[in-house]
Order: C-alpha cells, then sequence, then structure tokens
C-alpha cells in the first residue's frame, strides 16, 4: 500500500501530466492554424503522450488500491511566435515535469515505497527522452533562422512523427 503522502503526490502528478497534455494541444491548433502541418503533429503526439503518462500514473494507483483524485486543468497559453518559441516552451516545460519526476522519486524514497519506485524508473527514463527530444527542435529551429526552405523542412520531417503507445499501458 502507498503513503497518503505518495497518494497526493501522484494524484498532482496526473494532474501536470494532464496540463501538459492540454499545453501540446494548444501548441499544435497554434501551429496547425499557422499551417506548420508537421510542427502541428509533433506537438499533437506529445498531448497523447502526456495523456498515456497520466494513464500510466491512475492504473498504478488504481492497481495500489489508492484513489485517483482529478482536479481542475488550469489555463494555458494559446498562442507563439513561431515553432521556434513553442519547442523553447516544450523544453522548459518538460524540464519543469523532471522536476516534479525526481521529488516523487525523492519521496518514495523517504516513504521507503519501492513500488513507486519501480513505477518513477519508467518516468525517469522518459523524462530524459522528452528533454532530449525537445533539446534537439530547440537545436533545429534556432540554425533555420529566418530560412523558409529549412523552416519549411524541418516542418515537412516533423510531420512524419507517429504515435506510439508507451510500453507500460501495451
Amino acid at each position: 500500500m502507498i503513503t497518503k503522502d505518495i497518494q497526493e503526490a501522484i494524484n498532482k502528478q496526473i494532474n501536470a501530466e494532464l496540463w501538459s497534455a492540454y499545453l501540446y494541444l494548444s501548441m499544435a491548433m497554434d501551429a496547425e492554424s499557422k499551417m506548420y502541418r508537421g510542427v502541428a503533429n509533433w506537438f499533437f503526439i506529445q498531448c497523447l503522450e502526456e495523456q498515456d503518462h497520466a494513464r500510466i500514473f491512475q492504473n498504478f494507483m488504481n492497481d495500489c488500491g489508492a484513489r485517483v483524485i482529478l482536479a481542475p486543468i488550469e489555463k494555458v497559453t494559446n498562442e507563439w511566435d513561431s515553432p521556434l518559441e513553442m519547442f523553447q516552451d516544450s523544453l522548459k516545460h518538460e524540464q519543469e515535469v523532471t522536476s516534479m519526476i525526481i521529488e516523487l522519486v525523492r519521496l518514495a524514497v523517504k516513504e521507503k515505497d519501492y513500488a513507486t519506485l519501480s513505477r518513477l524508473k519508467w518516468f525517469v527514463d522518459e523524462q530524459v527522452e522528452e528533454e532530449k527530444n525537445a533539446r534537439k527542435q530547440v537545436a533545429d529551429f534556432s540554425r533555420a533562422g529566418d530560412d523558409f526552405g529549412i523552416l519549411t523542412s524541418l516542418d515537412a520531417a516533423l510531420s512524419t512523427r507517429k504515435y506510439c503507445t508507451p510500453l507500460p499501458l501495451q
């Protein structure tokens, strides 16, 4: 059984994951409205992944006999000046999520909650990947600057990204 403090922290994380999904959906809609179809695809897939992350936490809580308590989703930004700004915000956000996951790890260590630690290992690894992916997009769009050809090429490349269900949900 997981402790009350762990339950509260995971419920908070579930809300953060759902907020992340909402943020990425907003980015996708803004990109799509500006005809960046590939960028929109990339962020829409991010939205789906964040929903999956929430579901993984929800399943874990249910498996442990803990109660999932959903909270309201706070408002997100709805417009960005450029794809670069979107990816910069995405990287900053993923770094914040990483900090939240690390705090969950610290709490699980303190509580000697090895089941939660086991589940959190997947999230620690996932956050390394999330930050790496956002960092790559920031670098690519920074290099592109205002070069229309490069921006068009980057946008086209992002349209090939495919959604994959995360292993804990398979």
